[in-house]
């Protein structure tokens, strides 16, 4: 063969796709698959003869049975299930004489899972159950056990549990784990305490929300001989108690961090971890992993000291508590939270000046009652207590992740749960430039620090004016998302080269990998995980599906709320535009419902202008653009889909304005 006809044949094999790939399974409600592989641009295609076992979610391995080319996508077959999205579910059994079947409450197509009598846990035929898939065989049905059946549950407590269970969730723990949990002792080891720093006689106290019970977080403070302060960052030390390779590491490795719903917490740990052993209750002596910081008096980092302690905290305040203490200048422990807040002021100020950048956003809360059922809406701000906290987590967090980069300099680099932020997507960034420009906001992007310093301006330029809103919205949509990697590339939007998760261990397990990486390094060693990017990969897609759930059962809420409304109008603003129509925020309760495309024919024939975030009437220049005040009426409220419509309501100012009044009121805005 010639050299020229075997480069040739090399070339070809080289661009050819490889025989098996990695990744997730989207099955479509018609019932088709589609493997979903990172890095891929295309797709691939799977029958559902050749799922075998795999399910909606699920990461898989697929052999390639036929390359894409001018006939179609690549198609493929499932081998192996590398792991499980979903195992447990709800829904309905069919009862017989001799065996049950398990019919689950899913939009997603998946075989009925056949239960032993002997599983059933005393369900009665037709009952709702929550059922845990035992075991799977190619060419079999699934084998299953009921885990619980549901019963008299509130149909609104039903929903926040399939929430759970859809985004990958178990709902409780298995019993080896609670087992395990409960073997560990209550009690300090003196042996231990002696091996830690003592801090125990250093004031000490917790700040967080009134209905916190996972305390993982405090501070201490005290002033020294030379004139600084010594500020102690101290967190819960969930490494101690969970150690790697048990079946309580593993459970929480699995779940990788809690899920925050309206009206309860899922947890990464057992109450028994979260609640009472790590929780940094007042006046109690606890283990705690810390950051402590000489400061100066004016926010200079003069020293720091990494290490295991032990703490004793004397206070327990709410954000609430403190904030008053800040406003009024009087309370307890005054002079120390005056002087800690002012200098989380004097780090915040530093940090947008070096190039953070100061996006805000609202969270809404639900006052719910005693049946869960939201009967009002609150909105969240940020204070300055918040702020006080968040700052020295901040400072905590860089610190660490600065420390360990500079342990592996020089020699093999550190394999470390890095949380890190990319600059803005220019295909994201270049529309929303021109878009803020008419507007009269100019922006600078000859370099990410130039980025930075233009969004900053346009924030504080846009503060209370009308189109506030809508820029800060498009203006995070530019923004990449953060994630875990071994790759430290910086945190860009909060202008940090070094950066992690090191501040809530009992939430997020990526915060315990760091301590134990950070105990390994500080005690001499070279720690070589080989697994930690595939670990952070897991945790990233875990938080992701966290706050999916998270934003779907706020949906629920909003829609459960909203229905007492139905008919009622109310003042909102257009937060998203589509061909099919728009979405609308009211400006009361922060609830958002579509504004059909139909329901707008009787006015105009609107088209989609895009890179304008809006639609346009083609005969009367009437336009609806993101970040418009609109009038809307609540038409229906669906809580099985989650989903609000609102109608467009023409008020009184726009009945009278003539025809070409309008047309030039649309035409200015275009």
């Amino acid at each position: 063969m010639s050299k020229k006809k075997q480069s040739k044949k090399k070339s070809r094999k080289k661009s050819s796709t490889p025989a098996t790939l990695k990744g997730r399974l989207d099955i479509t409600r018609s019932g088709m698959g589609f493997v979903i592989v990172e890095g891929q641009e295309q797709d691939i295609l799977i029958r559902p003869s050749d799922f075998n076992t795999a399910m909606h979610g699920d990461t898989v391995r697929v052999r390639i049975t036929k390359e894409s080319g001018r006939s179609g996508r690549m198609q493929g077959v499932v081998t192996e299930v590398v792991d499980r999205k979903q195992s447990v579910f709800m829904g309905k059994i069919e009862l017989s004489k001799s065996f049950a079947f398990f019919i689950a409450d899913s939009d997603k197509p998946m075989p009925d899972v056949y239960v032993p009598l002997s599983n059933l846990n005393g369900a009665k035929n037709g009952e709702r159950v929550v059922l845990r898939i035992l075991e799977w065989e190619q060419n079999k049905k699934p084998v299953g056990a009921v885990v619980e059946v549901l019963g008299e549950h509130a149909e609104n407590d039903l929903a926040m549990r399939e929430i759970i269970l859809e985004s990958g969730f178990p709902l409780n723990f298995p019993e080896e784990v609670l087992e395990e949990t409960a073997r560990i002792p209550d009690i300090l080891s003196s042996a231990e305490i002696k091996r830690r720093r003592d801090c125990r006689d250093i004031l000490t106290f917790t700040i967080d929300p009134v209905d916190a019970k996972d305390f993982d977080d405090a501070l201490s403070i005290r002033e020294l001989k030379n004139g600084h302060y010594e500020i102690g960052v101290h967190i819960a030390d969930v490494s101690y108690y969970v150690e790697p390779e048990t079946e309580l590491d593993k459970e929480a490795y699995h779940r990788a961090t809690s899920v925050y719903l309206p009206d309860r917490v899922n947890p990464m740990l057992p109450e028994k971890i979260s609640n009472e052993l790590c929780s940094l209750r007042p006046h109690e002596d606890k283990f705690t992993f810390s950051a402590i910081f000489q400061i100066s008096p004016k926010g200079e980092l003069k020293d720091y000291w990494l290490g295991r302690t032990v703490i004793h905290s004397d206070h327990r305040f709410t954000y609430e508590e403190v904030q008053e203490i800040i406003e009024s200048g009087d309370g307890l422990y005054k002079e120390e939270l005056l002087l800690l807040n002012t200098l989380a002021q004097k780090f915040r100020k530093q940090r947008f000046k070096k190039g953070a950048i100061n996006f805000t956003s609202q969270e809404v809360r639900f006052k719910l009652d005693e049946n869960r059922k939201p009967i009002g809406i609150m909105i969240k701000e940020s204070k300055e207590a918040h702020q006080l906290i968040e700052e020295f987590m901040l400072l905590a967090n860089r610190t660490v992740a600065e420390h360990i980069s500079k342990a592996g300099e020089g020699k093999k680099k550190v394999p470390f749960p890095y949380r890190i932020h990319d600059q803005p997507d220019e295909e994201k960034l270049t529309p929303f430039v021109a878009f803020a420009m008419k507007f009269g906001h100019k922006f600078d992007t000859k370099s990410p620090e130039r980025i930075a310093a233009s969004f900053n301006q346009l924030l504080q330029d846009v503060s209370g004016r009308p189109e506030q809103h809508v820029l800060e919205q498009l203006g995070i949509r530019t923004m990449a998302k953060a994630i875990y990697t071994t790759e430290n590339i910086g945190h860009y939007g909060l202008g940090f080269e070094n950066y992690c998760h090191f501040t809530s261990p009992i939430r997020r397990y990526p915060d315990v990998l760091a301590h134990r990486v950070l105990q390994q390094v500080l005690d001499g060693e070279l720690p070589v995980d080989k697994k930690m990017e595939e670990k952070c990969k897991h945790c990233s897609e875990r938080e992701r599906a966290a706050m999916e759930a998270e934003r779907a059962s706020n949906k629920y809420k909003q829609v459960e709320y909203m229905k007492n409304f139905l008919g009622e109008e109310f003042d909102g603003v257009i937060s998203g535009v589509a061909a099919f129509g728009f979405w609308v925020e009211t400006v009361e309760h922060k609830c958002e419902g579509l504004v059909s495309i139909h329901s707008l024919l009787e006015y105009d024939d609107f088209a989609h202008v895009e890179s304008e975030y809006m639609l346009a009437g083609r005969r009367s220049g009437r336009t609806f653009r993101m970040g418009d005040k609109v009038r809307i009426r609540v038409v229906a409220a669906n809580l099985d889909k989650r989903q609000l419509d609102y109608e467009w309501v023409i008020t009184a100012a726009l009945k009278e304005e003539s025809p070409t009044a309008r047309k030039r009121v649309g035409k200015g805005k275009k």
